[in-house]
């Protein structure tokens, strides 16, 4: 059954349900779409890792999701907020994809900034990082717009990576600013009925890849 986790004007976060297992698995296995992700997976091992995410009873607190446009119902992408030790601190990242068909939209930025007001103002984060690496400059367009800075430049094992960061002064202050906020509805205030799986299959990731217990890339 999906269930919500977020909600935007245009676009909705939920769950993975093991109709999205195709459309995931041919993201991870594409070329073009895997360029700035190590290269493609194999698609077995894939789909036993989403089959078993699918099964979870409760969605994890950090994670990526697939996320559906309401005006369609439709699968446009995959994005979330995960755990990450960068250069010996644990930081949360924000990350997110979409398919070519959604590219020009302003979805990344939708549901950046909708991702960024959830860690800030649900999950009172401090801080949220965005790994990007120094060729992808969409990514930078998109996290600049999302609100994060470049900070410094990091090493990881994949290779360079510039390191974009978010960090509100103070979270008090910026819970009040309520006309810089997302319209953001949790899973209890949004039935289920309102959410659809989808169909599209090709998922192009703009920032960054999960480094999850289900991915085995580390960059």
């Amino acid at each position: 059954m999906p269930r919500m986790l977020i909600e935007t004007a245009r676009l909705l976060l939920r769950n993975l349900v093991p109709e999205d297992i195709p459309d995931l698995v041919q993201m991870w296995t594409d070329v073009e779409v895997t360029r700035f992700l190590g290269g493609p997976r194999q698609a077995g091992w894939l789909e036993a890792n989403f089959a078993e995410e699918a099964r979870a009873a409760d969605p994890p607190l950090y994670d990526q999701w697939p996320v559906i446009e309401k005006a369609s119902g439709k699968l446009v992408g995959y994005c979330g907020l995960i755990d990450k030790e960068i250069e010996g601190r644990a930081e949360i990242e924000l990350v997110y994809a979409f398919l070519p068909s959604a590219w020009g939209k302003g979805y990344a930025s939708e549901i950046a900034r909708a991702l960024r007001e959830h860690g800030v103002q649900r999950l009172r984060l401090p801080r949220l990082v965005a790994l990007i690496e120094p060729e992808n400059q969409a990514s930078v367009h998109v996290a600049e717009a999302a609100g994060f800075h470049f900070e410094r430049s990091v090493r990881r094992p994949a290779g360079l990576m510039h390191l974009y960061v978010h960090e509100p002064p103070h979270a008090a202050a910026h819970a009040g600013q309520k006309e810089q906020r997302m319209s953001v509805k949790h899973a209890h205030e949004v039935p289920a009925s309102k959410v659809a799986a989808g169909q599209d299959t090709t998922i192009q990731v703009l920032i960054s890849a999960q480094e999850g217990p289900n991915f085995a890339l580390r960059r």
